[in-house]
């Protein structure tokens, strides 16, 4: 019986689609033979530090920080549950990348006819779309919070984004894992540095890690606590991570160095994860320590970075320096989440449709799918960060939507026998990952009622 599922598992390999994820990084990252432990996990490292970033967009800044202005530090055990949820699937999702070869996009296309295919590929295509609005409103609200750029013109200059991606590209893969781990670097100290200011009291963040019922009770907080959620579990991710653990050069044929792939594969994303959870966790902390009893005036990124240097609100610690770090720690997410959602763009227009085209024509198409919304909105309504900021709460309807899209079948998938062989889920991840599956979707179902309503 065994033997006839290895034979099963073979012969899928074997059929399936031609092609690579990413052709131009797939396989190109060496791994030390023979190599001790830390000097591999080092060779390994990377991919975990582009998952991450979309764990710490800007799409999470204003709902986590005004989750601590509202609530202090209540909302901290939905950060802790939301990080353990995101580090089960994306360990799913390098799993199943390492270890079929296919990304999630080439695997779900495999499965289905063309026709779904491409409704999928839409569906997937407006959530990447949705991200990147964040992340282009993001940069704009910090170029202008910086330098005075009129927003419209900050939405035009993030297009130039995708060319420094493709001139990275150039210098290597690894560079831009490099550059990506020092933006996330910096981000972490300036908002360390800002906490350690505001002098939180370090017992009350202990309780705020046990969850308490007045989450449920509370209308106000179910709400802040759902978007927390759904902001963090992010459905590209699922996507990019399935494609960018293909870059590693271990051989896809021998079953003691694909185990090892996974293994380091899951410390990598674990580890960056875990930074991802206490950026999180310092963003709710700076609200609650700074803001608490101001959480309504809190409403856009340009209202948190003036009240950090109103002495009326956070009191005698209020400097502009601190809103100057807040605004550089933007940009420097922007960035981060521009790269990462340029890649995933790529990765599911290849895997879906098959769409051939120059490399720099597919990113700039991603890009331009997330520029023209916003200029269009400002154009129509006023160059405010009120008008563009609103674009922020509705982006967050179609990562709902998308979101089951990519569970399903990733769930499925690396729970086949057929697929994955020995490394498919065991019995409580399957249990687990079911169980998540049905729960995210109903809470994302209730976030769009509560969105529209």
């Amino acid at each position: 019986m065994v033997n006839e599922k290895q034979q099963e598992h073979k012969h899928f390999l074997t059929t399936k689609l031609n092609g690579l994820s990413l052709p131009e990084i797939n396989n190109t990252v060496s791994i030390p033979k023979n190599a001790g432990f830390w000097k591999k996990l080092l060779a390994y490292s990377g991919p975990g530090a582009l998952v991450a970033v979309g764990y710490m967009d800007p799409g999470n800044w204003v709902t986590s920080i005004a989750g601590g202005a509202q609530f202090g530090y209540l909302l901290l055990s939905v950060i802790l549950i939301s990080s353990l949820i995101a580090m089960l699937l994306q360990y799913m999702s390098a799993k199943l990348g390492i270890v079929t070869g296919l990304d999630l996009a080439q695997a779900i296309r495999m499965r289905t006819g063309k026709k779904l295919g491409i409704v999928l590929w839409v569906i997937t295509e407006l959530a990447i779309m949705a991200t990147d609005i964040a992340e282009v409103i993001g940069s704009a609200v910090a170029l202008n919070l910086l330098f005075r750029i009129p927003l419209l013109l900050g939405v035009l200059i993030t297009v130039l984004d995708v060319f420094l991606l493709l001139m990275l590209t150039k210098l290597g893969f690894r560079k831009i894992e490099g550059i990506v781990s020092v933006l996330i670097a910096t981000i972490l100290v300036i908002f360390l540095y800002e906490v350690i200011m505001g002098q939180p009291v370090f017992s009350d963040i202990l309780a705020g890690f046990v969850p308490h019922k007045q989450v449920v009770e509370n209308k106000s907080a179910l709400f802040l606590a759902l978007g927390i959620v759904g902001a963090t579990v992010m459905p590209h991710n699922l996507y990019l991570h399935s494609s960018i653990v293909q870059a590693r050069q271990y051989d896809r044929e021998n079953r003691e160095e694909l185990k090892e792939a996974v293994k380091f594969a899951r410390i990598d994303s674990n580890l960056q994860l875990t930074v991802a959870f206490v950026i999180n966790c310092l963003l709710l902390t700076l609200g609650a320590a700074l803001f608490h009893g101001n959480g309504d005036h809190l409403t856009t990124l340009g209202s948190l970075y003036r009240a950090l240097s109103d002495k009326a609100i956070v009191g005698a610690i209020a400097s502009p320096v601190l809103s100057i770090l807040f605004a550089v720690a933007l940009l420097a997410s922007g960035q981060n989440s521009t790269i990462t959602g340029t890649l995933t763009g790529q990765i599911v227009m290849e895997g879906y449709i098959k769409l051939s085209m120059p490399v720099w024509a597919r990113r700039l198409v991603t890009r331009l799918l997330a520029v023209i919304p916003v200029i269009i909105c400002l154009l129509l309504f006023g160059d405010s960060e009120e008008v563009v900021e609103k674009l922020l709460i509705y982006t967050q309807v179609f990562l709902s939507i998308a979101l089951p899209v990519s569970m399903l079948p990733l769930t499925i998938f690396t729970s086949s026998r057929k697929m994955m062989g020995e490394f498919k889920n065991s019995l409580l991840v399957t249990i687990l990952a079911w169980a998540l599956t049905i729960v995210l979707t109903g809470l994302n179902v209730y976030l769009i009622m509560s969105t529209f309503g």
